[in-house]
């Protein structure tokens, strides 16, 4: 997927189809979508991240590709919008309010160095066990945090100590991302 890549028509069909797939729902009715092109019938991962008014409303993805990237979309940006349990469902009052974000990931390359991470470039994904966490790679850029703090935070996303990012037996995996939204 190095080559991978979107253009504006794709870009501007993911936004319609996320925002398509929310006020369908919340309209109460069969969401109507255009035909993906080529590039969105590719296996990617993606997340939805939803703002209202600069606030962080909803997040929901797929960290690896499990279906075409359109479908994935039409999931997660539902799922963001309804079934993030850090929030309530989406309100309609508060469609018109929502921003729209995407990231369709790259494929995880496991790091044998943190040294490897570029913050603002890479999102993390550790597992130690059961437990696994991620964190995009602009959540480091928004938040102004450097390397080990992206990790930290990763780190207790995954449930586990700050610090299990220096474990042997945690593992992390690194990724990029094209990301683009409303504003």
């Amino acid at each position: 997927m190095s080559e991978f890549t979107l253009d504006a028509h794709d870009r501007e069909l993911l936004l319609k189809t996320a925002r398509e797939s929310i006020t369908a729902k919340l309209e109460g009715r069969a969401p109507s979508y255009n035909d993906p092109t080529a590039a969105l019938l590719e296996e990617c991962g993606a997340f939805v991240t939803l703002h209202v008014k600069g606030r962080l409303r909803g997040c929901i993805g797929r960290i690896t590709g499990v279906e075409p990237l359109f479908e994935t979309i039409k999931d997660m940006a539902a799922a963001s919008a309804f079934q993030d349990p850090r929030f309530p469902p989406l309100s309609p009052d508060e469609l018109s309010d929502i921003d729209i974000e995407i990231s369709v990931l790259t494929p995880l390359k496991k790091i044998d160095t943190i040294d490897s991470i570029e913050v603002g470039k890479h999102g993390i994904y550790i597992s130690n066990g059961t437990y696994s966490g991620v964190l995009l790679p602009q959540v480091a850029t928004e938040q102004g945090w450097d390397r080990d703090t992206f990790l930290t935070h990763t780190c207790y996303k995954a449930g586990l100590k700050g610090t299990c990012w220096k474990d042997p037996k945690t593992e992390i995996s690194s990724f990029s991302a094209i990301v683009f939204g409303e504003k």
